[in-house]
């Protein structure tokens, strides 16, 4: 009996073994895997390229088709802060604009940095009254993805979105805010 046993443990630890030796040779195969499928098939560089394809198949999702309510406007107003000692200015293009609800519309933001290094930054949108949060809705959008800058560089980022036509007649105003995030240490 002692001998059965001993056979199944030897034959145990040798399946051991060679799951840790699988499980070692799939991470060292990693890197190689990666860059086969991300660069050579799909052809993305690296981290920005792919985050820019994903805000890429964001912004070509369908929108959906709303009633427009012409006869309604509200106002949307376009607020930007920088989070800390960011060394950027930020922007909207437009600072309010009167709209019809279930209509989409475009607006640009413009952010520059001012410094002489490169600068990842994230811009985390919020919405004035809260209340609104369902009704407001972003199609494109460059806060979705992390944005990259370089020494001195200008962009110009746009967001389309719609306010729903069901949101209720008491609001007649809507104050979109983006706070812009240094992230660049946290990379």
């Amino acid at each position: 009996m002692t001998e059965n046993l001993a056979k199944k443990n030897t034959r145990l630890v040798q399946i051991l073994v060679l799951v840790a030796i699988a499980m070692f040779g799939f991470g060292y195969a990693l890197v190689p895997l990666y860059n086969w499928v991300c660069v050579d098939l799909l052809g993305l560089k690296d981290r920005a390229d792919i985050q820019q394809s994903i805000a890429d198949k964001r912004a070509l999702a369908k929108e959906t088709v709303y009633t427009v309510d012409k006869s309604r406007q509200v106002v949307v107003e376009f607020a930007t802060v920088l989070n800390g000692n960011i060394p950027m200015i930020f922007s909207a293009q437009t600072q309010q604009m009167k709209v019809h609800p279930g209509e989409y519309y475009t607006v640009n933001f413009i952010a520059q940095n001012t410094s002489d290094r490169a600068i990842v930054a994230q811009a985390k949108p919020s919405l004035s009254p809260g209340a609104v949060t369902d009704f407001f809705e972003k199609t494109q959008c460059f806060c979705f993805v992390e944005q990259t800058f370089k020494p001195k560089e200008t962009k110009i980022m746009p967001i389309r979105f719609v306010v729903k036509p069901d949101l209720a007649a008491d609001y007649k105003t809507i104050t979109l805010l983006y706070t812009f995030f240094d992230i660049t240490d946290k990379k």
